[in-house]
């Protein structure tokens, strides 16, 4: 919309009301944080230009709101064999179209922004073998094992399965990896997927999935 000069005319009410109804379209919705706004008052909604998010006044401090990105739903849909015994492998994901801040190449899932996400995990451990066998999952970040994060199981019957699964939550910088690391002491363990409609109308079962949401910054 292009606004002429003001007329010199009777025509002021007119020019008047397409200016309020321009601005008002391209004013901005949120006022930018100061500084010097203080957050004594809950329920303040501003916008933080510095760190790129709106805030809101709660409890004598402005908490940030999270937007959209820096969440993603991820899979395997095939069956994952151990080639080897009792050694660590990383598994690659592939993710859904509900993707966002989270680009995955290989076995790294990246973070793009700084925060704390909720990261679940779950895997459909088989055996082939009536010896028991033993699985191991643990998350790793940048290439280094996190402390105290293992997930032990064993299964102990030739054609056995089960669920294992795990949340937790994670801080991430920006431009972190995120790997998920499994062993298994031997290459008669697997995940296992299932095809669609195996026992009723159900769908395919994943052998191993991944959810991570960024919860707050």
């Amino acid at each position: 919309m292009s606004l002429a000069p003001p007329p010199l005319g009777p025509e002021w009410k007119s020019w008047g009301e397409r200016l309020v109804e321009y601005l008002n379209r391209v004013r901005s919705k949120l006022v930018f944080k100061q500084t010097a706004d203080s957050a004594s008052e809950d329920g303040i909604l501003l916008y933080d230009n510095v760190n790129g998010y709106p805030v809101v006044s709660v409890g004598g401090e402005f908490k940030q709101i999270v937007l959209a990105d820096g969440h993603g739903d991820f899979l395997i849909t095939s069956d994952y064999a151990y080639a080897a015994a009792d050694t660590t492998y990383t598994l690659s994901y592939t993710a859904d179209s509900n993707n966002a801040g989270l680009p995955v190449s290989g076995s790294q899932i990246t973070f793009s922004e700084t925060g704390y996400y909720l990261v679940s995990f779950s895997a459909q451990i088989y055996s082939s073998s009536a010896s028991t066998v033993e699985f191991a999952f643990w998350p790793k970040m940048n290439g280094t094992n996190l402390t105290g994060s293992t997930i032990r199981a064993a299964l102990h019957g030739n054609a056995e399965t089960t669920v294992v699964s795990r949340a937790v939550i994670l801080h991430a910088n920006a431009n972190d990896y995120l790997e998920i690391a499994t062993a298994c002491d031997s290459t008669s363990g697997s995940l296992k997927a299932f095809a669609a409609s195996g026992i009723s109308d159900e769908p395919a079962t994943p052998a191993t999935t991944l959810t991570i949401i960024r919860v707050f910054r």
